[in-house]
């Protein structure tokens, strides 16, 4: 290692410094903005489901998937900021998207009853027509039986 070499790496302490001194900066995150998000989430959803131009798409912006999905979700939410850094929501904000996920949960489990309901129904007419045919078998029976009494005297 020259002189020159040490005067470059050498701190301003006297140390050397491990690190050359032309080493890149560690590269920083990338931001987007509403209006971006907004767009690219727009152009994402004209292409058809399955095709190649969403793939290309995203190729050409540098995105992934992932990104696509997050965004939806915070338009879903109400919470898309203005930068992909940390969400500040107003107590408007929290309260609407609180209500949406309950409304969620809800419609969820009215449609869970409306199914369970459908299924209880089909199971009820099924036990009315067992009840039906054990009750014709039954008086079925009883003429039968009847006669065969009356024959025997």
């Amino acid at each position: 290692m020259t002189l020159a070499d040490q005067t470059v790496m050498a701190r301003q302490d006297g140390r050397v410094n491990d690190e050359p001194a032309d080493k890149p900066a560690r590269p920083k995150r990338r931001s987007f903005t509403a209006g971006y998000k907004a767009r690219i989430l727009a152009a994402y959803d004209a292409l058809p489901d399955g095709s190649p131009e969403r793939g290309v798409l995203l190729r050409k912006e540098k995105l992934y998937h992932s990104h696509i999905e997050h965004w939806r979700k915070q338009a879903r939410e109400g919470t898309l900021p203005a930068s992909s850094g940390k969400v500040h929501r107003s107590s408007e904000a929290e309260e609407l998207a609180r209500l949406r996920a309950e409304n969620a949960r809800i419609k969820a489990d009215a449609e869970k009853l409306v199914s369970r309901n459908e299924r209880l129904s089909g199971e009820l007419d099924k036990t009315r027509t067992a009840l039906e045919i054990a009750g014709k078998a039954f008086a079925l029976l009883q003429d039968v039986s009847g006669s065969a009494d009356s024959e025997k005297k």
